[in-house]
């Protein structure tokens, strides 16, 4: 099935190109690239709060002798929390100077 809407699709798509090209357009517009870099933002953050909140559950762990699950969970799920709160707060300012812009 999955065989058969592929060659359904792509069917379908090569009919559409050519009637674009029938009407004298450009089947495949170029358009500049933006670049997005809020995936990688949200992603380096997000490993850099988890990094931190390994190095701190293990200070927790050994010089206060939390429990080592509540210590190193607690501290990954709370630095990686703020790591994606930083990159929201990055990107919604880079949202308002474009917007300014």
């Amino acid at each position: 099935g999955t065989l058969i809407m592929v060659v359904f699709i792509r069917k379908y798509m090569n009919i559409e190109r050519m009637a674009l090209i029938e009407k004298g357009e450009n089947p495949y517009p170029t358009k500049p690239r933006q670049s997005n870099t809020s995936v990688p933002l949200r992603f380096s953050l997000l490993l850099i709060g988890f990094g931190l909140g390994l190095l701190v559950g293990y200070i927790l762990y050994e010089a206060l002798g939390m429990e080592e699950g509540v210590a190193y969970f607690s501290m990954i799920f709370v630095f990686g929390g703020g790591g994606l709160g930083l990159a929201y707060i990055i990107e919604e300012k880079k949202a308002k100077e474009k917007e300014n812009e």
